[in-house]
């Protein structure tokens, strides 16, 4: 087959290459020309590439066929030219428009894309299916494969990010002076070491569909995948773009999603656009970016989050020249978790982190003035700001219930298990949406990194067959500036009573000396949360009446909680005093067993 340039109506060379074929004896189709013009349309059969044929024998290529090749090639070659002349000016337009074209129709443009469509291939069944990709899910595929050597696991995630850590979210990442660095989520360690917020390298995981493959087992990582539904009765999971997985046994560490004021839900687009709900590793690179160009940012919320990345965001602001404001209802940071003095104490030691703190006050309207976001309180002030962080708790995600007929808890939020952390047959739940039973205190829900670890572990366990109950109590912690710094266990919570033991503090006594002296607790330094880049702290003074202690949560006599208030290197005293759970006479004694005083000390 022959392929020709374009032709003229009067072309000489297809008439003469016409009527040689004609005279001959026809025998199947060999010339096949391009046409433009109605006179070769009805010379010729026409096909659906815009392509002809000529029924002939085969051509006597000698003569004038040379010389027709030879203007067909030409005309083909300047065509080419010719196209790509006009095609370079045409792109070179474009882009010169679309540089012209204001940001506002930029961002429109874009979100019309339609987004990309990540297929994935998975096995027909899988051995340790784990839905979600926080560190519960982490801890407990660490688990299975700590017992379980070959086991094949599989992580379904809907975050663009492979496991992290959340803590240097709010804490390491902020206070970092390389900012590139911290872009890439690395920062440095008290140590001096340079780390990252990612559990594992790229490299250890592999692709779901290479699993089966696997013959001394591994882990396979499938992002942007959603799970919609569990089949618990055939052991199978839907993700949201249809695929079916079946699975052994299945793991539900799904956590929860930011919640958000419904002032400010309601408040329409524009306030919407200059409102972040912080959670995840996105959050920290979108909000750096916005504040290098504000002049105040407003964070509502006086809980950890809203507490940590008010003082982050004023360490900032103090290098920066912007305002930071903290609006929350409670009496002081904290008030949900600390007594009432010290709430007040920390809420100074706050401001001190260059943080307008706006206690007793609810927001009750937010609204647009100009470009700025007016947020209006309920006793009336008014606040001007470039942006909002929205930091009031997580909503628990919990939208598989339904599927896979697994309870709710109404009082506490999240799935109902037993202390094994198990909800059904084969499947377990582990992290912030786990409302478990502890055989020591109760039934619970815990929002922290290390319930995320120690339930992870625990579920990964059983998974496995180990047959475990909840009895390791998890911690948490929080440093609220260069001399602020607690960490607590058991069942820390404003309203139950309370009994406190306080020191002076001395210099030695802050969150970045017991770092850099190795006191941090095991589960603090695991976690990577140990690189705050603080101004040195202030001296210690006569007036620093809370400057270290031990505060002591009671419920029907009995110690069920603990507080370290700038008290380092003791939480394993205290996790044995909440597992014995006794009554205490004096508490100023068992306060002695975490050597406060001078004359306690070794």
């Amino acid at each position: 087959m022959i392929r020709g340039g374009t032709l003229c109506t009067k072309s000489r060379s297809l008439q003469r290459l016409a009527s040689k074929a004609i005279r001959k004896q026809p025998t199947n189709d060999i010339l096949v020309l391009r046409y433009h013009t109605q006179q070769h349309a009805r010379r010729l059969k026409h096909t659906k590439s815009g392509f002809a044929t000529w029924p002939s024998t085969p051509l006597d290529f000698s003569g004038s066929l040379g010389s027709s090749l030879c203007i067909v090639g030409g005309a083909l070659f300047l065509g080419m030219g010719f196209y790509k002349y006009v095609n370079s000016a045409e792109v070179q337009a474009a882009e010169v428009a679309n540089e012209n074209k204001p940001p506002a129709e930029k961002e429109n443009e874009e979100e019309e894309k339609e987004p990309e469509v990540i297929t994935l291939e998975f096995p027909p069944q899988i051995q340790y299916l784990i839905i979600g990709g926080g560190t519960s899910a982490y801890s407990a595929m660490r688990a299975i494969r700590k017992r379980d050597v070959s086991a094949k696991v599989l992580i379904i995630s809907d975050e663009t990010q492979a496991p992290y850590m959340r803590p240097p979210l709010s804490k390491e990442l902020w206070f970092s002076d390389d900012r590139e660095a911290a872009h890439k989520f690395e920062f440095k360690q008290w140590n001096g070491k340079w780390r990252d917020i990612f559990f594992e390298k790229p490299s250890f995981y592999c692709k779901p569909s290479e699993l089966d493959a696997k013959n001394g087992g591994g882990v396979a990582l499938a992002l942007n995948k959603r799970v919609v539904s569990v089949d618990a009765s055939e052991n199978k999971v839907t993700l949201n773009d249809g695929t079916e997985i079946k699975y052994e046994k299945c793991l539900i560490a799904t956590g929860g999603q930011p919640k958000n004021l419904r002032t400010v839900a309601n408040a329409g687009d524009e306030v919407a656009k200059r409102t972040t709900l912080y959670r995840k590793a996105s959050d920290f690179i979108e909000l750096d970016k916005i504040t290098n160009d504000v002049q105040s940012v407003t964070v509502i919320g006086g809980g950890f989050m809203g507490s940590e990345i008010a003082c982050a965001l004023g360490h900032k602001g103090q290098k920066n020249g912007f305002q930071v404001n903290q609006v929350f209802p409670e009496s002081g940071n904290m008030g949900l978790v600390l007594p009432e003095y010290l709430t007040k104490w920390t809420t100074e030691k706050v401001k001190r982190e260059g943080v307008n703190v706006v206690t007793e006050s609810s927001v009750n309207q937010v609204t647009m003035e100009g470009d700025k976001v007016k947020v209006t309180t309920n006793i009336g002030q008014e606040i001007l700001t470039d942006h909002l962080v929205v930091a009031v708790g997580l909503d628990i995600d919990t939208s598989l219930a339904d599927s896979a007929g697994i309870e709710i808890d109404e009082k506490l939020g999240g799935y109902r298990v037993n202390a094994e952390l198990q909800a059904r047959s084969n499947i377990w739940v582990a992290g912030d949406a786990s409302c478990f039973y502890d055989v020591k205190l109760g039934r619970r829900r815990v929002e922290h990194h290390d319930h995320a670890v120690v339930s992870g572990r625990l579920a990964g366990e059983n998974m496995t067959g180990a047959q475990k109950h909840y009895f390791h109590q998890s911690m948490f912690w929080s440093d609220l500036g260069p001399d602020v710094g607690y960490e607590a266990i058991g069942l820390v919570d404003s309203r139950l009573p309370t009994v406190g033991v306080f020191a002076k503090a001395t210099e030695k006594d802050t969150p970045r000396a017991a770092e850099e002296e190795g006191l941090r607790s095991e589960e603090v330094q695991e976690s990577g949360a140990l690189a705050h880049n603080f101004a040195p702290p202030a001296p210690a003074t006569e007036n620093n009446e809370f400057g270290k202690g031990v505060v002591f949560y009671l419920r029907d006599q009995k110690l069920v909680g603990i507080l370290l208030w700038n008290v380092f290197g003791r939480m394993s005293v205290a996790r044995k005093l909440i597992r014995d759970q006794q009554k205490h006479e004096d508490y100023g004694e068992v306060a002695k067993l975490f050597k406060i005083h001078s004359d306690d000390l070794d």
